[in-house]
């Protein structure tokens, strides 16, 4: 009979939430718990398509883990920064402008946040493919290796699968239309991915004016945030200001990136987000983030659903012709690869630098 005792892992306390007073964006709520049935998504559909219509970003309550489950998550999270040495992280280094995913540790100063100014990021983050076997990982992660597994698995059918029949319900689909194109055992690079963003120095900030990751859109198709209480993302709203995302205990904040736009022909569009310096009083706390990015199966070509009677309604947008649609591998390896390191253009928008993939203009938000 297997042990329920589980490893010992040293705790994580959460800094306290932030005081400020700061303009929030007014986000939905959704409660998951009634996506198990049909009476259910049919209430819940209309306003998870009215909520990523608008903002882009909505908040996920009654997701099926408890506060316990998610401290402990947010305990292991913290193992790969805290415990493991130096020299082992190299070891685990990912390779990302080779093999074009986050898989292993990303190190501080890969990213450049401002290239004018020479500012590069403070941010180590360690990926998990969403097969927690597939590569090696850490002597201290191994222990964890299970509870990550079951993260996983819980992120991707307990989350990203209710959320993938409500949007194909939302464009007029048959549920299972998006859940097909997301199989667990299928190839790819949905991950689990835990983030670290350090303090950075007062001349840092100065140069680069408080953004630690400029605007910008998520690769894949959906993203999942476990909220945490350390302020610092803010979305782009509808008047173009940027807003601040307020932290909900045990809430999962959950947007949609460039896939899903591919998918949607432009009825859902890509969430345009950034990362700043937290508030004043949490100016001394670091950022550990936890995250889930969903991806299509690597073989799936990205085209939009033409046989939704809401797109062939609302107008399909492509970004490409169907001919010259991209294979979810080769988006996410030319958007990866390239991610903070390829010297940007200035686009026609204000404020706004632009680079090609696949043929595809990729805008990037100052």
């Amino acid at each position: 009979m297997p042990s329920l005792t589980l490893p010992e892992c040293e705790r994580y306390i959460s800094p306290p939430a932030t005081n400020e007073d700061l303009e929030f964006a007014d986000l939905a709520i959704v409660d998951l718990s009634k996506a198990h049935t049909p009476e259910g998504r049919a209430e819940l559909y209309p306003q998870l398509r009215d909520a990523l219509r608008t903002y882009g970003f909505v908040y996920a309550i009654n997701h099926g883990y408890s506060q316990a489950q998610r401290d402990r998550i947010f305990d292991i999270a913290n193992v790969p920064f805290s415990v493991v040495p130096p020299d082992e992280m190299k070891t685990y280094a990912a390779n990302i402008e080779k093999v074009g995913y986050y898989a292993g540790f990303k190190a501080r100063q890969f990213w450049k946040v401002d290239a004018e100014n020479q500012v590069l990021d403070q941010i180590e983050h360690y990926g998990i493919n969403k097969d927690v076997t597939r590569r090696p990982h850490p002597q201290a992660l191994r222990p964890f290796l299970p509870e990550i597994d079951a993260f996983a698995r819980h992120n991707h059918f307990n989350v990203v699968h209710p959320i993938l029949r409500l949007l194909a319900l939302s464009l007029e689909l048959p549920e299972e239309t998006l859940v097909q194109k997301h199989n667990f055992n299928g190839t790819g690079e949905a991950c689990v991915r835990f983030m670290k963003y350090y303090r950075r120095t007062k001349e840092e900030e100065e140069k680069s004016k408080n953004v630690w990751l400029k605007g910008h859109t998520d690769v894949g198709s959906v993203t999942i945030l476990w909220s945490q209480p350390v302020g610092g993302l803010q979305i782009q709203a509808p008047d173009g200001r940027w807003k601040w995302v307020r932290h909900i205990e045990n809430a999962l904040v959950i947007n949609t990136g460039d896939m899903m736009d591919f998918f949607s022909g432009g009825y859902y569009k890509p969430t345009i987000h950034r990362v700043v310096q937290p508030p004043e009083d949490q100016h001394n706390y670091d950022r550990l983030g936890v995250f889930f990015f969903s991806m299509p199966d690597d073989d799936v070509r990205l085209m939009p659903c033409v046989e939704s009677p809401v797109l062939r309604q609302f107008g399909i947008q492509r970004r490409c012709s169907d001919e010259d649609a991209p294979l979810c591998a080769a988006w996410r390896k030319g958007r990866t690869t390239t991610y903070g390191r390829s010297n940007l253009k200035k686009g026609i928008e204000h404020n706004v630098e632009e680079e090609v993939i696949e043929g595809i203009v990729v805008k990037h938000y100052n």
